[in-house]
């Protein structure tokens, strides 16, 4: 799963639907990038989302009424799958991301997915109990994201965070801030990496470290465009 193979990988005409954060800018440019050999095509749904913290007020933001509201106007054009393409779920428990997922395919009869739901099950893709996790996120967001994944199972080696609470400034963090904060998670030698922000410019960091440290490095916006192509290509 890289950068460069993504639009070569399916050949039927599908159509994917995503959910992302009204603050996001970074998945549209890149999905007009990663389909532009593609018959499919990505097509976008948005949830106000205005900052990642752990009051209620930013939880609120990710309520499963307001996220099945916004998913279900991806129906009227049609797609072939649905994925919530926020990483949300990492803090508030992958649980959340089940629900929402279950509610969809019973509401809109299309198959349904969510990033963190992806990523999780690359633990078991890549062999990984260990994880480096990068994100632009404040601290105390990163904490309970390292809990989340402790309760599963899963032991995080080394993190960096940018600190960063407003979810429209994620975008702005540059490329080669986010290639030193992977560079610096992996020393430990984590099984797999992740860059856990699909509004992270994460997507070429990925595909460069991954061959240059030995180690898989998942960006959370690539994996959300797989989702959605994987889940549309098994729809019969």
């Amino acid at each position: 799963m890289t950068y460069s193979s993504l639009n070569h990988r399916y050949d039927t005409i599908k159509r994917v639907g995503i959910l992302i954060p009204s603050s996001n800018t970074v998945l549209e440019p890149l999905s007009a990038r990663l389909f532009s050999n593609n018959q499919s095509t990505a097509h976008f749904s948005r949830l106000r989302v205005i900052d990642v913290t752990l009051n209620q007020q930013s939880f609120d933001q990710f309520s499963m009424e307001k996220q099945i509201d916004a998913a279900q106007l991806l129906c009227d054009a049609g797609v072939d799958s649905i994925v919530w393409g926020g990483t949300s779920a990492s803090w508030l428990g992958a649980d959340h991301d089940a629900r929402l997922c279950d509610l969809l395919e019973n509401a809109t009869g299309i198959p349904s997915g969510s990033c963190t739901l992806e990523m999780n099950q690359l633990f078991n893709a890549c062999n990984a109990k260990t994880f480096g996790l990068v994100t632009p996120y404040t601290f105390d967001v990163q904490q309970r994201i390292m809990k989340n994944y402790a309760s599963m199972g899963f032991t995080c080696l080394a993190q960096r965070h940018y600190g960063g609470s407003i979810s429209s400034d994620f975008a702005a963090i540059e490329e080669y801030v986010i290639t030193q904060m992977v560079r610096d998670v992996a020393k430990k030698r984590p099984d797999i990496i992740f860059i856990m922000c699909t509004n992270m410019r994460g997507a070429r960091v990925s595909e460069k470290l991954s061959d240059e440290l030995g180690i898989p490095v998942f960006d959370s916006a690539i994996v959300t465009l797989e989702a959605g192509l994987r889940l549309a290509e098994a729809r019969v």
